[in-house]
C-alpha cells in the first residue's frame, strides 16, 4: 500500500495503480458474490460489478419494489435474481446491504445459508458492532470484511458512469481463510472506489452515525433553517433569505471548498466575508462542539442505534418519515428553494422548451 501524508500522520492508502481492476478480477474470478438487498447501495455496487466484469447475483423480496427494479435494470429471475435466502445459500461472498433495521430481522434466515470460507461482506459497521442489539453475530468459519463508500449509493453509481469513482473505507473483522484481506480490496476496487483507506468497523459506524447527524445533514439543516428564520423576522423576504442562506452556499461557496479548501474559498471572497467569517468561525465551533461531543458519546453508547432500530421496526415507519419529509418540504424555507432552483440558468433552457410543448400541444 501507499503511504501518504494527511496532515502530518502517515497513513496507508490502496490505490487502483497498485491494485488495478485486472487483478481484482484474478482475485474474484472464481467467486459468485451475493448482493442482498437492492437499495441505493445494493443496486450501485451490483450493477458496477457486473458492468466490471464480476460474477453477481441479486437477492430481494420477490415480488416487491425491489424486484421489479431489479429486474428493469437486467437481472433475470433464476438466474441472477432470486430470493434473499436463495441468493445467500448461492453466493461465496454474501453483501448483506438491506437496510440495519432489515439485517437485524433477516439475520435469523441469512446466518443459516453461510458456508465455511465464505465472506461475510457489509458496507456500514452497525450492525456487527451493536450486535447486542441487532443480534447480528457472524460464525467463526466466515471472513467478516467491509468496503464503505464515502458517499450515498446514487454517487457511487453515477461516478462509475462518469468515469471517476467514490472514495472508500476497508476494514477486516473476521479472518477465517487468510484471504480476507485480498477479497476485501478486490471487492473495493470492483464497486468502483477512487482509493481505498483502512479503518475498523467500531470507527466506521461512529464516524458515519456521527457526520450523518452533524455536518452532512442533521447540523446542517439546522444551521440553514435557524438563519432563515433570523433573516425572514427581521424583514428579508423568501427569496433573499433562502439565497443567503442555500443558494450561494450550494451553487458557490461550497464548489471552491471542494476543489481547493476553505481557505482558498475565504481568499476568493470579498473582504468584508473574509473578516466576519473568520470572527465568527470561532463562535460556532465554541457552541457547537458540546453539542457534538454530546453526539459522539450517543452514537458509541449505542443510544443512536437504539432509536434507528426502534423507529425503522415500526409497522408504520414509513408513514411517520414521510410526513416528517413533508413538514420539511412544505415549510416556507424548502418552498421558496423550489422557486430559486427553478430560476437558476441552467433551467431556463429546459423552461422555454416546456413552454414551447405546451403552447404546440
Amino acid at each position: 500500500m501507499a503511504k501518504m501524508d494527511f496532515a502530518g500522520v502517515l497513513e496507508e492508502v490502496v490505490t487502483r495503480e497498485e491494485f488495478p481492476l485486472e487483478k481484482a478480477r484474478e482475485v474474484l474470478k472464481d467467486e459468485v458474490v451475493a448482493v442482498l438487498g437492492y437499495g441505493v447501495q445494493g443496486m450501485a455496487q451490483s450493477l458496477n460489478m457486473r458492468d466490471n466484469g464480476i460474477q453477481v447475483i441479486v437477492g430481494v423480496r420477490p415480488g416487491g419494489r425491489s424486484w421489479e427494479k431489479a429486474q428493469k435494470d437486467g437481472w433475470v429471475p433464476g438466474e441472477t435474481l432470486f430470493s434473499l435466502e436463495e441468493a445467500a445459500e448461492r453466493g461465496t461472498i454474501v453483501q448483506y446491504l438491506v437496510s440495519d433495521a432489515a439485517q437485524k430481522q433477516m439475520w435469523p434466515k441469512i446466518e443459516p445459508c453461510l458456508k465455511p470460507g465464505n465472506a461475510l461482506y457489509f458496507s456500514h459497521g452497525f450492525s456487527v458492532v451493536y450486535k447486542d442489539q441487532t443480534g447480528v453475530v457472524p460464525p467463526p468459519y466466515v471472513d467478516v470484511i467491509m468496503v464503505a463508500p464515502k458517499g450515498s449509493g446514487t454517487s457511487v453509481r453515477a461516478n462509475f458512469l462518469a468515469g471517476s469513482g467514490i472514495n472508500a473505507s476497508f476494514a477486516v473483522a473476521q479472518d477465517y481463510t487468510g484471504r480476507a484481506r485480498e477479497r476485501t480490496l478486490a471487492l473495493g476496487i470492483a464497486i468502483g472506489s477512487g482509493y481505498l483507506f483502512e479503518t475498523t468497523f467500531e470507527h466506521e459506524v461512529y464516524s458515519d452515525l456521527t457526520g450523518e447527524r452533524g455536518v452532512l445533514m442533521g447540523a446542517l439543516a439546522g444551521i440553514m433553517e435557524a438563519q432563515y428564520q433570523v433573516l425572514r423576522a427581521h424583514g428579508h423576504s423568501p427569496s433573499e433569505a433562502f439565497n443567503e442562506t442555500v443558494e450561494e452556499l450550494t451553487q458557490s461557496l461550497i464548489r471552491l471548498v471542494a476543489e481547493h479548501g476553505m481557505d482558498w474559498m475565504y481568499a476568493n471572497c470579498s473582504t468584508t466575508a473574509q473578516r466576519g467569517a473568520l470572527d465568527w468561525r470561532h463562535e460556532f465551533r465554541r457552541v457547537t462542539l458540546p453539542v457534538f461531543e454530546r453526539l459522539y458519546q450517543s452514537v458509541v453508547s449505542g443510544e443512536e442505534t437504539r432509536i434507528v432500530l426502534k423507529a425503522n421496526s415500526a409497522p408504520d415507519y414509513k408513514e411517520k418519515l414521510e410526513a416528517e419529509l413533508r413538514e420539511m418540504r412544505e415549510s416556507e424555507m424548502w418552498r421558496a428553494g423550489a422557486k430559486v432552483r427553478s430560476l437558476r440558468p441552467e433551467n431556463w433552457n429546459a423552461a422555454e422548451k416546456q413552454a414551447e410543448t405546451t403552447a404546440s400541444a
